[in-house]
């Protein structure tokens, strides 16, 4: 094969056929000739050349050149021409110009056509790549239909017509097999260029394509009338699907069940037989927890915003059902809700409840040095400290049956002298261990933290700014405060390293530091305010 025995027609016809079947653009092919004859023409003359090839888009005409680029030291006798001698073709060349000079045509070898094919393949298939990354960069979240091509050790290899995707073996359900020829529908979750080349990630495991597939079977889902708020899976064995419905005469769980079921087990076969449970999404996290959690009844829930947990009582009869077989019902429910859930049983609420009440009795009973009556009754009232009891005010504590306010003035009156009390011991334990005295005059610091922070070890400015908020939190346990807290008490201790210059915001510090502490903490504030006595955080349902 040479270039004499294609005709010029010829050439451009074969660019337009490879254009036609790879669906690349024709210039891209050309090109990629004109790189092979370039490379045949630098074999023939001198690699050391700097040779190029150009075929005209018209005729199919081919033009075989030899550059040397004008310069004023020569590196490179073979790429470069001094501006003397370039000047006596060309008295009007400068530095930096080229002269180019004409080759005749080369007949091209067996070798040389050889690899003049090669690249022409390369950059064939390098185009095509580009190409099929253009094409599905924009295709993610969509389901695609494709024919199995190859099945290496799992790894499914998947001919969608004008690309290829790759479903690995645990995006894949279990126990799901795959034979060449095997039609398959599945998820693009990922397109990214890798050093192979373009790649499509499918899957079938994805939450998202569950989704999708009710998308497809539901027009209302389709048409936005019914949105999909939260979707969690345990591939091919069970899943939840939290729907929510914009138009109040539309049933969104109904919707998705279609007419007999024809709905949601149309999505189940695709899935080889996976159970779907269809919940009603509510904004209320109690509501929506208590939805997911279905099939199991619930009789109360206890939320705790701060920590992101909830608290599930269930009857005796309804554990196991609420837990679910391997703790699957509980963890799908987590999943769905974004919450995490602790599922109790009501005799165990009760316990828990009666060793609360006695403990927080007792503590009353000594601190107040009162009888259990009055003890039982402030725990009653929903008094949980003796912060509460001696800062709420007079009438809070006067309207409990059975005080007046005398007895509420003394009980205020006790229980600041215990803290009080308390506080000097704990001063004292402060100065015994070494605490400085700037720490102590920081804003939302207690005397117990204060305490605390120096059995663990941190007793001045610098220690406690050495720390990040979670470790802070972490050495208070469970009497500390919020991030937000923590993040302004360590700005404040910090606040001294910044003496004399413009002290950084509390989130552009802690990205300073590496910590992967919380951003968009501010100045420091004091701490807030206990809750009036008698709010619990409990949601019966």
């Amino acid at each position: 094969m040479d270039t004499t025995a294609l005709s010029r027609t010829e050439l451009l016809q074969v660019a337009d056929a490879v254009a036609r079947e790879k669906s690349i653009e024709r210039d891209e092919v050309l090109e990629a000739m004109e790189q092979a004859i370039g490379k045949a023409g630098r074999a023939k003359y001198g690699h050391e050349h700097d040779i190029r090839a150009e075929i005209d888009r018209k005729t199919g005409e081919i033009r075989l050149r030899r550059f040397r680029e004008v310069a004023d030291e020569i590196e490179n006798e073979f790429t470069q021409i001094s501006v003397k001698d370039a000047q006596v073709h060309d008295p009007a060349l400068l530095v930096g110009q080229f002269i180019v000079e004409e080759l005749p045509p080369i007949d091209l070898g067996r070798i040389a056509a050889q690899t003049a094919k090669q690249v022409i393949v390369q950059k064939v298939r390098e185009a095509e790549r580009q190409r099929q990354f253009e094409e599905y960069k924009d295709r993610t979240s969509e389901i695609v239909n494709g024919i199995v091509k190859r099945n290496e050790f799992g790894n499914v290899t998947v001919d969608l017509g004008r690309a290829e995707g790759l479903m690995r073996r645990d995006e894949s359900l279990p126990r799901e097999s795959f034979r060449n020829g095997d039609r398959i529908r599945a998820f693009i979750y990922d397109v990214r260029e890798e050093q192979r080349g373009p790649q499509i990630f499918l899957s079938r495991s994805h939450p998202q394509f569950m989704a999708k597939l009710f998308a497809q079977e539901v027009p209302e889902i389709y048409d936005s009338i019914i949105e999909i708020k939260a979707v969690a899976r345990d591939p091919g064995s069970r899943a939840k699907i939290a729907v929510l419905s914009h138009d109040s005469s539309i049933d969104p769980v109904g919707a998705c069940v279609g007419m007999r079921g024809s709905r949601v087990q149309a999505v189940v076969s695709e899935l080889q037989g996976e159970k779907i449970d269809i919940i009603p999404w509510s904004p209320d996290p109690a509501t929506f927890v208590v939805n997911a959690l279905a099939p199991a009844e619930v009789t109360k829930v206890v939320l705790d915003e701060e920590q992101g947990r909830i608290e599930v009582v269930v009857p005796d009869e309804q554990l196991s059902l609420a837990i679910g077989r391997r703790g699957q019902n509980v963890r799908l429910a987590s999943q769905l809700t974004g919450w995490e859930i602790d599922i109790m049983t009501e005799e165990e609420e009760s316990q828990r409840r009666q060793e609360e009440i006695r403990s927080r009795s007792q503590m009353f009973m000594e601190a107040l040095d009162v009888d259990d009556v009055i003890a039982h009754l402030l725990v009653a009232e929903g008094f949980i400290s003796l912060e509460q009891v001696a800062f709420v005010p007079v009438q809070e504590l006067a309207d409990i049956e059975g005080f007046d306010e005398e007895v509420a003035e003394e009980l205020r009156a006790r229980a600041r002298t215990f803290l009080e009390e308390q506080d000097r011991q704990f001063e004292a334990r402060r100065l015994e261990l070494g605490v400085a005295e700037d720490i102590s005059k920081l804003e939302g610091l207690t005397p117990w933290m204060l305490v605390t922070l120096g059995e663990n070890g941190v007793k001045t400015m610098d220690d406690l700014g050495d720390l990040a908020s979670d470790e802070l939190m972490e050495i208070l346990g469970d009497k500390a405060p919020d991030m937000e807290a923590c993040n302004a008490i360590i700005m404040a201790a910090r606040a001294h390293w910044f003496e004399g210059e413009e002290a950084p915001e509390a989130g552009e510090a802690e990205a300073a530091e590496g910590e992967g502490e919380s951003e968009g903490a501010e100045a420091p504030t004091p701490p807030a305010e206990e809750a009036p006595a008698g709010q619990g955080a409990e949601s019966p349902q």
